[in-house]
Formats: C-alpha cells, sequence, structure tokens
C-alpha cells in the first residue's frame, strides 16, 4: 500500500524530510479495525514525532487524524462493521494515518459525522479529543444550558485545540469565554467560534482581562506559551482555580500557585491508547457526542486549508507551515 514517511529525523527543509513510501497491508485482528484512509488531517504533534523520534528499523508513518471506511474488523470487535464510515485520531505507539490503510482499536473510534465531507471531519478527531477532556476531565467545567459564573481563559485560541475548545464551551456550558489572538485574522476566528471577548497576547494580558471586568478567571486552558504566562496567570486566576496544559515547558515553577491553591493539570490525548486504561472508551463516546452535535449543526469543522492529496510534497508543505506558526483552523489532505 502506498504511504507517506520518513527514515531518518530530518528538518523539514530538507527534501527527504518526508518520502512516498511502499509498505505491507496489515489485517485486523482482536480489537482492531482495518481502515481505508480518505481523509487525513495533520497536527503539531506530527512535527514533534519527527524531529525526536528516529525511526528503529522500518520507515515511521506519522498522521494521527483520520476519516475512513472499515475494510476488516478483528475477531473481537463488537462496534462496528465493515463498510462504516469513521473518525479517529489514533494511538502514538502505532503507524499513523499517513498511509491507504490503517489499524485502530475500536475503543478510539467513532462513526463519522454524516453532514461533514471526509476532509471536513478529518479536521476534528485530535484536537476534539484534547479539548474536550482537557474542559470536562481535568477542568471540570459543568455541561449545562444556564449561565454559570465560570470563566474560562483560553491562551491561544485560533490554533487547532483552540478553534474546536471555544465551540464546546459556547455549546455545553454557561461559562464566559476569554479568547487570546493577535492579528485581526485570528480575532475574527476565534470570535467568530463563540469567545465572549478576545484580547491580545502580544501585549500584557493581565491588565486586558481585569479592563473586560467579568470577575476573577476560574479556569485557564494554557494551549501555548505557559511557561511565559505563569505569573500571568496566578494573577488573574480566582483561587482554587484550574490551570490545564497542552504544551511541552521546559520548566515551569509550580510553588506559584501554592498561594492561591491552584491546581496544575496536564493534557495528553494519547494516554488512554498509550496505557490502555479502564476508560479507554471515553474516547469513543466523546467523538460520538460531538458528531451528534456537528450533525445538529451546533459545532462546525475547524478546517483551515485543504492542501490537495496525501502525499510527501503536501505533507511538507503542512509540516512547514505548522512550525512557522502561520496556520489557521487545521490542515486537511485527502486522498492518494
Amino acid at each position: 500500500m502506498k504511504a507517506v514517511g520518513y527514515t531518518r529525523s530530518l528538518a523539514i527543509v530538507d527534501e527527504n524530510a518526508l518520502e512516498d513510501i511502499e509498505v505491507e497491508k496489515p489485517s485486523a485482528t482482536g480489537t482492531d479495525l482495518l481502515v481505508k484512509i480518505s481523509a487525513i488531517a495533520v497536527n503539531p504533534v506530527d512535527c514533534k514525532i519527527r524531529q525526536r523520534v528516529e525511526p528503529q528499523g522500518q520507515p515511521k508513518i506519522l498522521g494521527w487524524d483520520a476519516v475512513g471506511v472499515v475494510e476488516e474488523v478483528g475477531s473481537d470487535v463488537t462496534a462496528f462493521a465493515v463498510g462504516d464510515r469513521v473518525y479517529y485520531a489514533g494511538d502514538l505507539t502505532r503507524q499513523g494515518t499517513n498511509a491507504e490503510y490503517q489499524l485502530v482499536d475500536e475503543r478510539i473510534v467513532a462513526i463519522a459525522p454524516k453532514t461533514l465531507s471526509d476532509s471536513e471531519a478529518a479536521a476534528l478527531p485530535l484536537t476534539t479529543i484534547t479539548a474536550y477532556e482537557l474542559l470536562f476531565d481535568h477542568l471540570l467545567l459543568k455541561q449545562q444550558q444556564e449561565k454559570s459564573d465560570e470563566v474560562v481563559l483560553v491562551v491561544g485560541a485560533a490554533g487547532g485545540v483552540g478553534s474546536i475548545m471555544l465551540q464546546l464551551l459556547k455549546v455545553l456550558t454557561g461559562a464566559t469565554v476569554i479568547a487570546t489572538a493577535s492579528r485581526d485574522e485570528t480575532k475574527s476566528w476565534v470570535k467568530s467560534l463563540g469567545a465572549d471577548h478576545v484580547i491580545d497576547h502580544s501585549k500584557p494580558m493581565a491588565e486586558q482581562i481585569k479592563a473586560l471586568d467579568v470577575g476573577q478567571v476560574s479556569h485557564v486552558a494554557s494551549l501555548t506559551n505557559s511557561e511565559a504566562n505563569i505569573e500571568m496567570f496566578v494573577e488573574v486566576m480566582k483561587p482554587k482555580g484550574k490551570l490545564a496544559l497542552i504544551d511541552d515547558p521546559e520548566s515551569i515553577d509550580v510553588s506559584k500557585l501554592k498561594q492561591k491553591s491552584l491546581s496544575l493539570h496536564w493534557e495528553f490525548m494519547f494516554t488512554r491508547s498509550m496505557f490502555e486504561t479502564d476508560d479507554m472508551i471515553e474516547q469513543h463516546r466523546l467523538l460520538k457526542h460531538v458528531a451528534d452535535l456537528v450533525d445538529s449543526k451546533k459545532i462546525k469543522t475547524t478546517v483551515g486549508k485543504h492542501l490537495g492529496k496525501i502525499n510527501a510534497e503536501n505533507l511538507i508543505t503542512a509540516h512547514k507551515q505548522l512550525e512557522a506558526g502561520t496556520a489557521v483552523g487545521k490542515l486537511v489532505l485527502e486522498g492518494f
């Protein structure tokens, strides 16, 4: 089968950073589905793995977002059948979605939203799981229709995770949502996705938040630059507030959180699949929930740009855009 992979960890400017390859088509056993890939999305984690992980004996195939059709089911599969159109983010410990076929455990898969195209649906899984787990597993926000006294700050809100997180906050909670963005384009984007207030993260944020007069921040979703913003978080947060991160700061002085009894949470959406946790099925359930929200027109896709077919040349373009920090919404590719 066709795939895109790499044999050496190289800078994205190297023409061999990603290569078109041929590998053996796998077969489904146990609780696995064999999915024929229709469309994929590209995420910052793809770049991080390519930069940091050297392949061991065989080309490494990246990619952790896909829509496709089930072609085979393992003997222990109970929730899916051949022909089902599914979407999922996959498992960091296995070969990725940048291939014609992929094996994935049924517990982290759901039926794809019926009202979206393949590429539109492919934009959602990884960022949706990340945002949903951060908001409801870690920050423990209440899912309710009524207005609440919760004030949520989303830092770096225009990217892939922020783009779905703002919608989940608007649809599923009663919180007041403050989003950060620094360009006219990204400010308009986050406002359109449901942010109640938008502040500029290229300028001092504490003063901007206080000027909104919405009260102290009860919850922070820090999607970027957490290390640089930790003192600001402490300043604006309510005592006993909750702070959740998804980025990779070199160091954070957690002692700064003590006086206000602030709690720190890390969201890593691959934890459940990587360790086969007892609640691994929760990713299936949340993806199903979000597909229902999409099909009822309460949430929209977060596609930013369609880059064409799934091949090395187009994936290199995607990696370059992600590493440059210029992407708005998700980058998607479709077909071989």
